[in-house]
């Protein structure tokens, strides 16, 4: 199997990306006025990585691919046994370090129970309790600055029985988490489970905002699929926006974050949550680290060509995604590699990009579409269910004097590319804003 078609196979056999996205609902939404747009957070396009089959020390692909080859042996028959059993932390210190660096952000998944091999708030046999101590140390210390942590449900292979802790004695599709084990589930039903990961991770002090669906779980009950997010995440961390990553779309349909379940936008207890997708497959090395890289789908040399450019001009947040496996490629590197280079050809060609994490985009996301808007002369109110950074507006004016955010004058800058939180700058007959908008009611006026 590819590594696009993992994904990508559990879409098709599920009903279709289109059909399933247009089921899930959006909720509320409160009136925006006309002449007040929301622009991207600094007037910049959103940029995120998002790894899928990370955690500690075990690597995914040894210990998983004997697992699915179990129900679907004509279809895995990679040799596993070659591939090394462990993603060594030097190599996630040396990921973590160059993307620090160099200001990249995203999505980090951690699995709790990998493959069945131990639990991460446990053991896990093979490795000594210093190792995996260590091992999660290092996720807290150098990860969490710049990453999201997502469980990927529980051991991404066998369903686990949640009173036992211990996987199903069945071994059919109807017990793996990738495949047909959410069929016919009720949100309860996934929140439920998807709450034991939860707490794994809370257990070892990941906090999570959000959830990364493994293959195809929960394909065809995606409006439970978004509650059950909704629910886990608020019970167990208190998130109030939470997210999850369940699509990828590469072909030229909107990938802009889909903001759903909306309710009580003017009350003390607003929720939502934030589908956020995917505009490339995993074009690294594969959830294996057996697949060829390709680093022109995503951007081009010139860098004006690739499904990056393409979803940068359009100004929707343009979300990779690759396979820990993949970027490790059974200790070649490849993908990292890859990875490198993507990154520095988005530097060359643009100049108006924001590397951000899954929970500020969805957080920005929310509170672009939920925040009430009124547009008066000389002053907009809002009145927003969620605090937002970096919240960016244009509207008419040609006043001498700067804006004023609740009284505060905001400094100009020359440019909108040089805007940030506080600040404010002419456009043609426009003004653009960039202020930090609290919850609750704001102002500002011209």
């Amino acid at each position: 199997m590819t590594p696009q078609s993992r994904r990508q196979f559990s879409i098709a056999a599920f009903g279709g990306l289109a059909t399933s996205l247009a089921a899930q609902i959006g909720g509320q939404r409160p009136r925006q006025s006309e002449t007040v747009k929301v622009l991207n957070p600094a007037n910049r396009v959103p940029v995120a990585l998002m790894i899928d089959d990370s955690t500690c020390l075990v690597n995914l692909a040894h210990f998983g691919i004997p697992h699915f080859a179990e129900v679907f042996p004509d279809r895995y028959k990679q040799n596993w046994r070659a591939l090394p059993r462990e993603i060594p932390d030097s190599f996630v210190r040396r990921f973590g370090e160059w993307c620090h660096e160099h200001g990249v952000k995203g999505k980090y998944s951690i699995v709790p129970y990998p493959a069945c091999t131990g639990w991460l708030d446990r053991d896990i046999p093979g490795w000594s309790k210093r190792e995996l101590d260590d091992s999660l140390r290092l996720v807290r210390t150098l990860m969490l600055p710049d990453w999201d942590i997502h469980p990927e449900m529980i051991s991404h292979t066998w369903v686990i029985d949640t009173k036992t802790g211990r996987p199903y004695p069945d071994r059919t599709d109807q017990y793996m988490e990738n495949f047909r084990w959410t069929d016919g589930k009720s949100a309860d039903q996934l929140a439920e489970y998807m709450s034991y990961a939860l707490r794994i991770l809370r257990n070892v002090e990941l906090p999570c905002e959000g959830i990364t669906t493994p293959g195809g779980f929960a394909g065809r009950v995606l409006p439970a699929l978004a509650q059950a997010t909704l629910q886990s995440c608020r019970d167990v961390f208190k998130t109030e926006t939470p997210h999850y990553f369940r699509h990828a779309i590469t072909d030229g349909r909107s990938v802009a974050p889909r903001v759903e379940y909306a309710s009580g936008l003017e009350s003390s207890s607003p929720q939502c949550v934030v589908s956020i997708i995917a505009c490339t497959s995993d074009w690294f090395g594969g959830w294996d680290g057996l697949e060829p890289c390709s680093l022109d789908k995503m951007i081009t040399a010139d860098s004006k060509g690739g499904r990056l450019p393409e979803v940068i001009r359009r100004g929707e947040p343009a979300v990779i995604y690759g396979h820990w496996p993949g970027f490790y490629c059974n200790g070649q590197e490849t993908g990292f590699r890859v990875f490198q280079q993507v990154v520095q050809r988005l530097r060359s060609g643009y100049d108006n990009l924001i590397w951000m994490k899954l929970s500020e985009i969805s957080r920005y996301w929310a509170a672009r579409e939920l925040t009430r808007i009124d547009n008066a002369p000389g002053v907009t109110r809002f009145t927003a269910p969620f605090a937002c950074p970096q919240f960016t507006v244009r509207f008419r004016g040609q006043s001498a004097a700067p804006p004023k955010f609740n009284s505060t004058p905001l400094t100009e800058v020359s440019s909108p590319l040089a805007l940030k939180s506080g600040a404010w700058t002419r456009d043609a007959a426009t003004i653009i804003a960039c202020v930090d908008l609290p919850k609750g009611e704001s102002t500002l006026s011209s």
